[in-house]
Protein backbone atom coordinates (compact mmCIF):
# COMPACT_ATOMS: atom_id res chain seq x y z
CA UNK A 1 0.00 0.00 0.00
CA UNK A 2 1.28 3.71 -0.70
CA UNK A 3 0.12 7.51 -1.06
CA UNK A 4 -1.49 8.22 -4.13
CA UNK A 5 0.28 10.56 -6.46
CA UNK A 6 -2.69 12.71 -6.64
CA UNK A 7 -2.74 13.16 -2.95
CA UNK A 8 0.74 15.11 -3.32
CA UNK A 9 -0.64 16.99 -6.76
CA UNK A 10 -3.42 18.00 -4.63
CA UNK A 11 -1.55 19.10 -1.88
CA UNK A 12 0.88 21.12 -3.84
CA UNK A 13 -1.81 22.69 -5.81
CA UNK A 14 -3.21 24.12 -2.47
CA UNK A 15 0.61 25.29 -1.18
CA UNK A 16 -0.07 27.93 -4.25
CA UNK A 17 -3.38 28.45 -3.91
CA UNK A 18 -4.06 28.75 -0.30
CA UNK A 19 -7.47 30.47 0.17
CA UNK A 20 -11.03 29.42 1.08
CA UNK A 21 -12.37 29.97 -2.51
CA UNK A 22 -10.11 27.41 -3.80
CA UNK A 23 -10.36 25.05 -1.37
CA UNK A 24 -13.75 25.58 -1.73
CA UNK A 25 -14.08 25.17 -5.40
CA UNK A 26 -11.58 21.78 -5.42
CA UNK A 27 -13.05 20.19 -1.95
CA UNK A 28 -13.46 16.76 -3.65
CA UNK A 29 -10.06 16.54 -4.58
CA UNK A 30 -9.67 17.25 -0.43
CA UNK A 31 -11.53 14.74 0.78
CA UNK A 32 -9.48 12.38 -1.53
CA UNK A 33 -6.35 13.17 -0.15
CA UNK A 34 -7.82 13.09 3.21
CA UNK A 35 -9.08 9.59 2.90
CA UNK A 36 -6.19 8.46 1.27
CA UNK A 37 -3.34 9.15 3.66
CA UNK A 38 -6.99 8.26 6.74
CA UNK A 39 -6.71 4.89 5.28
CA UNK A 40 -2.99 4.54 4.77
CA UNK A 41 -2.59 5.25 8.71
CA UNK A 42 -5.64 2.41 9.14
CA UNK A 43 -3.45 -0.31 7.55
CA UNK A 44 -0.58 1.19 8.98
CA UNK A 45 -1.81 1.02 12.52
CA UNK A 46 -3.10 -2.85 12.07
CA UNK A 47 0.22 -3.16 11.75
CA UNK A 48 2.14 -1.58 14.12
CA UNK A 49 0.02 -3.56 16.48
CA UNK A 50 1.36 -7.29 15.87
CA UNK A 51 4.72 -5.72 17.16
CA UNK A 52 3.53 -2.86 19.72
CA UNK A 53 1.81 -3.77 23.04
CA UNK A 54 0.78 0.04 23.15
CA UNK A 55 -1.13 0.15 19.85
CA UNK A 56 -4.22 -2.31 18.89
CA UNK A 57 -6.72 -1.87 16.21
CA UNK A 58 -9.71 -0.67 18.18
CA UNK A 59 -7.60 2.72 17.49
CA UNK A 60 -9.78 4.89 14.81
CA UNK A 61 -7.60 6.48 12.19
CA UNK A 62 -10.22 9.53 11.95
CA UNK A 63 -8.74 10.30 15.78
CA UNK A 64 -5.07 10.03 14.84
CA UNK A 65 -5.70 12.70 11.76
CA UNK A 66 -4.92 16.65 12.36
CA UNK A 67 -7.23 19.06 10.90
CA UNK A 68 -5.95 20.71 7.98
CA UNK A 69 -7.51 23.99 9.44
CA UNK A 70 -4.71 26.45 10.78
CA UNK A 71 -5.01 28.06 14.02
CA UNK A 72 -3.95 31.74 12.61
CA UNK A 73 -5.30 33.76 15.71
CA UNK A 74 -1.69 34.58 16.56
CA UNK A 75 0.14 33.92 12.86
CA UNK A 76 1.76 36.39 10.93
CA UNK A 77 0.86 33.90 8.04
CA UNK A 78 -2.69 33.93 7.59
CA UNK A 79 -2.74 31.18 4.96
CA UNK A 80 -5.71 29.25 6.70
CA UNK A 81 -4.91 25.48 5.36
CA UNK A 82 -1.66 23.78 6.17
CA UNK A 83 -0.20 22.13 2.93
CA UNK A 84 0.53 18.99 4.65
CA UNK A 85 -1.91 16.20 5.56
CA UNK A 86 -0.41 14.21 8.82
CA UNK A 87 -1.50 11.93 11.96
CA UNK A 88 -0.31 11.08 15.67
CA UNK A 89 -0.88 7.63 16.30
CA UNK A 90 -1.39 6.03 19.67
CA UNK A 91 -3.63 4.88 21.94
CA UNK A 92 -5.43 8.46 22.24
CA UNK A 93 -5.10 9.21 18.76
CA UNK A 94 -2.94 12.05 18.10
CA UNK A 95 -3.55 13.12 21.89
CA UNK A 96 -1.92 11.58 23.69
CA UNK A 97 0.18 12.45 26.79
CA UNK A 98 3.53 10.08 26.03
CA UNK A 99 5.42 8.20 23.01
CA UNK A 100 3.44 7.87 20.00
CA UNK A 101 4.20 7.32 16.02
CA UNK A 102 3.98 10.29 13.59
CA UNK A 103 3.47 10.41 9.78
CA UNK A 104 4.06 13.83 7.87
CA UNK A 105 2.64 13.72 3.70
CA UNK A 106 3.82 17.27 2.26
CA UNK A 107 5.41 17.20 -1.34
CA UNK A 108 9.17 17.37 -0.77
CA UNK A 109 9.39 16.85 2.98
CA UNK A 110 7.64 14.02 4.20
CA UNK A 111 9.10 11.60 6.91
CA UNK A 112 8.24 9.91 9.82
CA UNK A 113 8.87 9.96 13.82
CA UNK A 114 8.33 8.31 16.91
CA UNK A 115 9.32 9.70 20.41
CA UNK A 116 7.74 11.87 22.84
CA UNK A 117 7.33 15.39 21.63
CA UNK A 118 7.31 18.17 24.75
CA UNK A 119 6.85 15.90 27.60
CA UNK A 120 5.35 17.42 30.17
CA UNK A 121 7.07 18.52 33.46
CA UNK A 122 6.37 15.65 35.47
CA UNK A 123 7.26 13.32 32.18
CA UNK A 124 10.15 15.16 31.49
CA UNK A 125 11.81 14.99 34.82
CA UNK A 126 11.23 10.83 34.56
CA UNK A 127 12.76 10.45 31.37
CA UNK A 128 15.75 12.53 31.81
CA UNK A 129 16.10 10.48 34.91
CA UNK A 130 15.90 7.34 33.08
CA UNK A 131 18.60 8.43 30.92
CA UNK A 132 20.83 9.43 33.70
CA UNK A 133 20.47 5.91 35.11
CA UNK A 134 21.54 4.16 32.02
CA UNK A 135 22.47 6.57 29.45
CA UNK A 136 24.01 3.22 27.48
CA UNK A 137 20.39 1.39 27.09
CA UNK A 138 19.27 4.84 26.06
CA UNK A 139 22.35 5.13 23.59
CA UNK A 140 21.52 1.20 22.33
CA UNK A 141 18.12 1.37 21.55
CA UNK A 142 19.32 4.84 18.57
CA UNK A 143 21.72 2.10 17.79
CA UNK A 144 18.52 -0.47 17.14
CA UNK A 145 16.56 2.15 15.18
CA UNK A 146 19.82 2.86 13.24
CA UNK A 147 20.31 6.18 14.49
CA UNK A 148 22.64 8.29 16.65
CA UNK A 149 22.67 11.02 19.26
CA UNK A 150 22.53 14.09 16.81
CA UNK A 151 19.74 12.07 15.22
CA UNK A 152 17.37 13.10 17.64
CA UNK A 153 15.16 16.56 17.41
CA UNK A 154 17.26 19.50 18.73
CA UNK A 155 14.32 21.57 18.90
CA UNK A 156 13.91 23.76 22.25
CA UNK A 157 17.15 22.45 23.58
CA UNK A 158 18.22 24.01 26.54
CA UNK A 159 21.74 25.82 26.62
CA UNK A 160 22.24 25.02 29.64
CA UNK A 161 22.37 21.84 31.73
CA UNK A 162 18.60 20.93 33.42
CA UNK A 163 18.55 21.48 37.40
CA UNK A 164 20.28 18.76 39.30
CA UNK A 165 22.46 17.74 36.56
CA UNK A 166 26.35 19.19 35.56
CA UNK A 167 28.44 19.77 32.34
CA UNK A 168 30.58 16.79 33.18
CA UNK A 169 27.91 14.54 33.07
CA UNK A 170 28.02 12.13 29.34
CA UNK A 171 24.11 12.26 28.98
CA UNK A 172 24.49 15.73 28.86
CA UNK A 173 23.61 17.09 25.58
CA UNK A 174 20.41 14.49 25.46
CA UNK A 175 19.02 15.45 28.96
CA UNK A 176 19.25 19.45 27.65
CA UNK A 177 16.52 18.35 25.42
CA UNK A 178 13.01 19.00 25.92
CA UNK A 179 11.87 16.99 23.23
CA UNK A 180 12.59 12.98 22.54
CA UNK A 181 11.91 12.37 18.91
CA UNK A 182 13.86 10.04 15.92
CA UNK A 183 12.88 11.84 12.61
CA UNK A 184 13.30 9.59 9.35
CA UNK A 185 12.70 11.96 6.15
CA UNK A 186 10.85 10.13 2.86
CA UNK A 187 11.32 11.19 -0.52
CA UNK A 188 7.92 11.85 -2.49
CA UNK A 189 8.57 8.84 -4.70
CA UNK A 190 9.06 6.04 -1.89
CA UNK A 191 5.77 7.46 -0.20
CA UNK A 192 3.80 6.59 -3.93
CA UNK A 193 5.82 3.16 -4.33
CA UNK A 194 3.89 -0.29 -3.93
CA UNK A 195 5.83 -1.18 -0.98
CA UNK A 196 5.83 2.08 1.47
CA UNK A 197 3.79 0.94 4.32
CA UNK A 198 5.67 -2.22 4.28
CA UNK A 199 8.73 0.33 4.56
CA UNK A 200 7.52 2.69 6.87
CA UNK A 201 6.28 -0.50 9.37
CA UNK A 202 10.27 -1.50 9.38
CA UNK A 203 11.69 1.78 10.19
CA UNK A 204 9.04 1.98 13.09
CA UNK A 205 9.53 -1.44 14.21
CA UNK A 206 13.39 -0.64 14.32
CA UNK A 207 12.83 2.36 16.93
CA UNK A 208 10.41 0.26 19.11
CA UNK A 209 13.19 -0.07 21.99
CA UNK A 210 13.66 3.54 21.60
CA UNK A 211 9.78 4.32 21.93
CA UNK A 212 9.41 1.48 24.94
CA UNK A 213 12.64 3.14 27.05
CA UNK A 214 10.33 6.33 26.59
CA UNK A 215 7.04 4.31 28.43
CA UNK A 216 8.88 2.44 30.68
CA UNK A 217 10.69 6.12 32.16
CA UNK A 218 6.99 7.54 32.85
CA UNK A 219 5.33 4.11 33.52
CA UNK A 220 3.28 5.04 37.02
CA UNK A 221 3.84 8.34 36.61
CA UNK A 222 0.79 11.14 35.91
Amino acid sequence: MNIKASTFEFLSALKENNNREWFQANKADYDHAYSDVKNFVEELIAKLSVFDKHINTDIKSSKCMFRIYRDVRFAKDKSPYKSWLAAGISIDGRKLDGPEYYVHIEPGNSFVAVGYWQPKKSHLAAIRQEIDYDFESFEETLKLADGELNDLSQEDKLKRPPAGYSLDNPAIEILKLKSFIILKPISDRDMVRAFALEHITEMFQQTLPFKDFLHLAIEGIE
